[in-house]
């Protein structure tokens, strides 16, 4: 399993508490970017710029996300899940700090997959976004922050929803196996948002929406990375 060290909690502990004083205040940017539902799937970059951004090994890494969608296509959503819980779970944990030398950075699933790691935010939202390709309904799927209490620290997980009121699936990369979230004793639900809607929430009910997602100023910065095909150099 792979875990933050005690360095990199103290920093992700820190850069939370800033992210939920923002939310809080719900003071973000907004701006006209759309919801992630209406962004088509985004292309692959030139074999050119991904092997000399991360190498022939990113590279590879970077092809085997559209592979996994088409093996994927069409397949119960329960299967799809678990594959693409698992596929993203292959990757490392490392802080942001140590890839990309700067606190906090969502990267794109393009950039995960080159690096072949990243933090947690990382892995929710590349198994997010690939739902969304499976066709699974954005208003099934939701991103949340949680504190995971035995190391009390922030942490991101995504859970899918079959139906209103049903028991959520979560969707981690601490705990790797697909959970209910009423086992998930472990987590302490703070916010969730989607494409379209930011809630504080419970991980087993709806919550009560306090926004809209397009305010996340970090949201929108990956969105419109995504749809760039923006590949960040780790080594600058």
């Amino acid at each position: 399993m792979n875990l933050p060290t005690a360095a990199a909690l103290g920093r992700r502990w820190r850069r939370r508490a800033a992210v939920c004083c923002l939310l809080g205040a719900l003071g973000l940017a907004g701006g006209p970017f759309g919801a992630i539902g209406a962004v088509s799937a985004p292309e692959l970059p030139s074999r050119s710029a991904a092997v000399s951004t991360y190498g022939e090994a990113g590279w590879q890494r970077i092809q085997q996300w559209p592979k996994l969608v088409e093996q994927m296509r069409g397949q119960p959503v329960e299967v799809q899940l678990a594959g693409v819980n698992a596929f993203f779970n292959q990757l490392r944990f490392v802080d942001d700090i140590d890839i990309w030398h700067v606190e906090d950075y969502w990267a794109t699933p393009l950039e995960f997959l080159g690096v072949g790691a990243g933090d947690c935010e990382d892995f929710a939202m590349a198994k997010y976004l690939t739902l969304l390709q499976l066709g699974v309904p954005d208003d099934a799927l939701r991103l949340h922050y949680v504190k995971y209490i035995p190391f009390d620290q922030f942490h991101m997980v995504v859970t899918w929803t079959p139906s209103p009121g049903a028991q959520p699936v979560v969707l981690d990369n601490i705990v790797k196996t697909l959970e209910p979230a009423s086992s998930r004793r472990d987590l302490t639900p703070i916010y969730s948002f989607n494409g379209s809607h930011l809630w504080i929430s419970k991980l087993d009910d709806a919550g009560r929406q306090v926004g809209d997602a397009s305010r996340l100023s970090l949201w929108q910065d990956w969105q419109q990375r995504l749809e760039n095909k923006t590949l960040r150099d780790p080594r600058r």
